[in-house]
């Protein structure tokens, strides 16, 4: 009998000493860290989607707009310099390889306005079909793209706070040394600035 409850008290402790950890957060660091990477997962998702419309998108205007071949140059240019940028899990904790990620898709993205903007002097483009649905597309994963940025920044924001603040710190010191803080977006240059409208 003696041993019994010496079992049920080792069994007991045992129970309250892993629920007292899972409840001081020591699984915090990484969970949060997952779910960082998932959001990240995701914008890369919404770019790539992005990317793959694009040509699609020039070819449909290529047929409507020879002379604009200047800019239809600078789209496509634009996307392989964009789709050229080698990403993995590595680019989120790496300021270097994340700015030059944010470049190539800030360019691609003055490249597709200037595009929109062309389409402006040709009516029969703007009321072709095929354009309007890749326009309305194109407009659709723009949104999808913003959204999965601010859940990024988010995800971010708690996966850094947790770091930076204790016991989280202690606990990422301890137990996940590697853990490193996960690059954000910032703001395009010049977006400070509202852009002109001329009549």
């Amino acid at each position: 009998m003696t041993a019994f409850l010496s079992r049920m008290r080792f069994a007991l402790t045992g129970m309250l000493l892993a629920f007292g950890l899972s409840a001081c957060g020591i699984n915090t660091v990484p969970t949060l860290e997952e779910q960082a990477k998932a959001a990240w997962s995701e914008v890369q998702n919404q770019y790539q989607r992005r990317a793959d419309l694009i040509p699609n998108l020039v070819e449909t205007v290529k047929g409507f707009a020879q002379q604009e071949r200047e800019v239809l140059t600078q789209v496509t240019e634009a996307r392989a310099r964009a789709t050229q940028i080698k990403v993995d899990a590595s680019t989120v904790t790496d300021p270097e390889k994340f700015r030059q990620f944010q470049e190539a898709q800030n360019q691609l993205s003055g490249a597709l306005g200037r595009l929109l903007a062309t389409v402006e002097r040709y009516p029969e483009l703007k009321s072709n079909a095929n354009f309007l649905a890749l326009q309305s597309q194109l407009e659709g994963t723009e949104n999808r793209i913003a959204v999965a940025r601010r859940d990024y920044i988010a995800a971010v924001q708690a996966y850094n706070t947790e770091l930076r603040t204790i016991p989280g710190r202690w606990i990422a010191a301890v137990l996940y040394p590697d853990a490193k803080p996960m690059e954000t977006f910032a703001a395009t240059a010049g977006s400070e600035r509202p852009p002109q409208v001329k009549f």
